[in-house]
Parts: structure tokens; C-alpha cells; sequence
């Protein structure tokens, strides 16, 4: 078995640290709490282990359809274009004031995970390669391939935030809310990104 939880620490990593809306957020999280990373990781897990028993059991089809990306696509974009912009507007408040946005770290995982379509969308293609491999170890073996993925997840931003947290510090306020600046216009530029690529896909 040690092959195969190899072959997830590597696959998982690839995608873990991919620059992404839950990577900006974290960012951004990390300002206010050493321990942000490790709160969305855990928001991150209230979707992703029940869309992992769905995809075992036989939904990765629902998710591979056409319609249903282009549904979670242009919702799933709206909403991190949203957030994208309260981040903006918010972005003087936070590094000024000392004060945080409104949704906490572990919404935020579980909002950054259940609106990002391509999230959903790797799981229900490379995710399904993953699962598959520990059929033949029944339930203690997807334990183990559910485990073994989150523990990525969590040690990458758990690192992510613990770094961001220390270092921040060092920026004056100007260059912070630059920061914020960027941040957010990532954010958009995802969101937007994930609704043109989901009508692409139904036109």
C-alpha cells in the first residue's frame, strides 16, 4: 500500500499547492490568525470528504455533465467575484483598523471549496483515478487515501498561514493593502475565469 499512499502525497501536493481562490484567501486570512490555514483546512474537509464518498460511490458522472459545471461554474464564480470585492472594499479596515472580514477562516474553506468548479471538477476526474486505487482495501483503504489527501491539505496551509503571520509584519500598511489589493483582484479574476469557462463549455 505504501506506493499508493506515495503516489497521493504526490498527486495531492501538485494540487494542494496550486494558486487558487482557497491559496488567496489563505493569504488573506493569515493576516489576523497564525491559525487560519488550519481552520480552512478543516472547512475544506465538510465538503471534500463527502464529495469523495459520492464520487466512491458512484456520482463522479454527475459532476463530469455539462449543464451541472455550467450551473457551478457561473454560481460558484459570482460568488468568489463577490468575494473578491468585499476584500477590496475591506482591505484599509483590515490592515488600518486591525479589524477582520465578516466570514471566518473555516467558512471560508468551506465556501472556497464548494463554489470553485474546478475543485469539484478534479475530483471527479483525477480524484476518481485516486479512489479507485484503494477499492481493493475496502473502507480502512479510503480511510487511509481520505486521510492521507487532508494531511496535505493541512500542512500546506497550515505552513501558508504560520509564515504569512510572522511576516507580515515586516510590510508598512501601504505595501499591506497592496497586498489586498492583489489579493482581490485574483480573487476576480478566478471568479470571472470560472463563469467564462463555464459558458464556453454549454455554448
Amino acid at each position: 500500500m505504501w506506493p499508493l499512499i506515495a503516489s497521493v502525497i504526490v498527486i495531492s501536493i501538485s494540487g494542494v499547492m496550486m494558486p487558487g481562490p482557497m491559496f488567496a484567501v489563505a493569504l488573506a486570512k493569515s493576516y489576523k490568525s497564525p491559525w487560519a490555514g488550519t481552520q480552512m483546512a478543516l472547512g475544506h474537509a465538510v465538503v471534500e470528504v463527502p464529495l469523495i464518498l459520492l464520487i466512491r460511490f458512484g456520482f463522479s458522472s454527475f459532476f463530469q455533465h455539462i449543464a451541472v459545471q455550467f450551473v457551478l461554474s457561473v454560481i460558484g464564480g459570482a460568488m468568489i467575484v463577490w468575494m473578491g470585492i468585499s476584500m477590496f472594499m475591506a482591505r484599509a479596515t483590515v490592515v488600518r483598523e486591525g479589524k477582520d472580514s465578516p466570514y471566518n477562516p473555516f467558512v471560508a474553506g468551506i465556501v472556497m471549496s464548494a463554489v470553485n468548479p474546478f475543485f469539484l471538477l478534479w475530483w471527479a476526474t483525477v480524484g476518481v483515478t485516486l479512489i479507485m486505487k484503494f477499492n481493493g482495501y475496502g473502507a480502512a483503504g479510503l480511510g487511509i487515501m481520505i486521510g492521507t489527501h487532508w494531511a496535505c491539505d493541512l500542512i500546506w496551509l497550515s505552513f501558508l498561514s504560520f509564515s504569512i503571520f510572522k511576516t507580515h509584519s515586516f510590510l508598512s500598511q501601504r505595501w499591506q493593502e497592496w497586498l489586498f489589493v492583489i489579493i482581490s483582484l485574483c480573487l476576480i479574476f478566478f471568479g470571472l475565469r470560472f463563469i467564462v469557462i463555464g459558458t464556453q463549455s454549454i455554448i
